[in-house]
């Protein structure tokens, strides 16, 4: 294996230093979506349940529990031709096992897998019960979709540039710890602003926070300034609704209906989508787009097409998507809430095991999500690092 791609085990490993377990052995998880409404769940949190029933039909039916905002898909389609490979000789390693696709899929609780290569598809896969019309949940993915939206109200003139400051969209913010943050900071996790995203803490920032979007700002503003703006990372979902809310303010629209008129349809998504809102307001930019599988496979070859349509029309202005995937000065494996994996390559993540991963080079684009027991996990992130440089690996030699 390169360094190149020993270099993405390393990133994703950095991701998921949370907790770190022994996978036991597991029979395959299935629930059947015919049975999903009427076994909605009516306690606990999307944190709060792994591992279960419930977990698999709160993700797949997010829209039946939380409120969201729809995204709608167009009359033109983008192909996604099938050229499938064989993988039944596919192996990949962690530490001196090696693992095979079936024991991947079973280990990390994987509801759907696509990996296209040259705009083919030559894996697709799915498990829990879900198909190639089941909706679930980016969680954290949407932050790099939000990311690229930034980039699109740049374009068109929104935005003047990713230096500008977030109060300059956000004058509620004027006179707390953000007066000197810029979108930059913010896109980079490195605002200097207090925040605790421990998923397994029930009373950390992430799980307290409010989800109405005036009262998400009261509360992001309260806080103190832990280091000066641009030099330390601090992962901050809370700050990255702020960037939503800011891309909101300055197009004078909701996400919703600008990713569905700059990308969803000019690009050719197959099907119907939400997002998840803040209540009766805007979208949260940190979380909570439900997409198909294939879906998310486009969304990651609109990044791997530099955020221009196949016309040649530019969404995001000529050179945002590298600057976007370039190491931050607090952490060089981040960039505009995008995980980077110490080559060309970079990922969209969520919690529970959701991932689109890009890589240029290769031409190669690998869509996965999934319903880990835990919101992150070392040997879950070890075998997701693994899984994907052996994909790379294989299908560029």
């Amino acid at each position: 294996m390169s360094l190149g791609k020993t270099a993405i085990t390393r990133a994703f490993l950095a991701l998921c230093v949370f907790t770190s377990f022994t996978l036991a052995a597991q029979t395959p998880r299935f629930v059947d979506p015919a049975l999903d409404l009427q076994n909605l769940p009516t306690t606990g949190s999307a944190l709060s349940a792994g591992g279960n029933d419930d977990q698999i039909i709160r993700f797949r039916n997010w829209a039946a529990l939380y409120p969201t905002r729809e995204i709608r898909s167009g009359e033109y389609t983008l192909a996604l031709p099938e050229d499938f490979v064989d993988f039944s000789d596919f192996r990949y390693t962690v530490g001196d096992q090696s693992y095979s696709l079936d024991e991947y899929m079973l280990r990390n609780h994987v509801g759907g897998l696509l990996v296209i290569k040259d705009g083919e598809i030559k894996l697709e896969r799915y498990g829990l019960g879900n198909n190639d019309e089941s909706l679930w949940v980016s969680f954290s993915m949407a932050k790099s979709v939000t990311s690229m939206l930034l980039g699109a109200a740049i374009q068109d003139g929104y935005i003047e540039s990713v230096d500008d400051r977030v109060t300059d969209y956000l004058p509620r913010l004027k006179g707390s710890s953000y007066d000197q943050a810029t979108l930059r900071n913010v896109l980079q996790m490195a605002s200097g602003v207090q925040w605790n995203e421990d998923y397994a803490d029930l009373r950390s920032d992430v799980a307290t926070s409010p989800n109405d979007i005036m009262e998400l700002m009261r509360f992001l503003g309260s806080k103190e300034r832990a280091a000066a703006p641009g030099e330390v990372f601090n992962y901050n979902t809370g700050e990255t609704n702020l960037v939503g809310a800011a891309v909101r303010a300055a197009i004078g629209n909701n996400l919703s209906t600008y990713l569905e008129n700059k990308i969803w349809q000019p690009w050719g998504m197959e099907s119907d989508a939400n997002w998840a809102t803040h209540g009766n307001a805007g979208e949260l930019g940190g979380c909570c787009i439900n997409a198909t599988l294939r879906d998310y496979g486009r969304l990651g070859m609109f990044a791997l097409n530099d955020g221009m349509l196949a016309d040649g029309t530019r969404i995001v202005p000529e050179g945002y998507m590298a600057e976007s995937t370039s190491p931050s000065s607090g952490n060089p494996g981040y960039g505009y809430l995008w995980w980077l994996s110490g080559d060309d390559s970079y990922s969209a993540i969520g919690i529970y095991g959701q991932g689109i991963y890009i890589n240029p080079e290769s031409d190669l684009v690998i869509a996965v999500i999934s319903a880990w027991t835990t919101a992150v996990g070392r040997e879950y992130g070890q075998h997701r690092g693994a899984f994907y440089a052996a994909i790379d690996e294989m299908l560029t030699n």
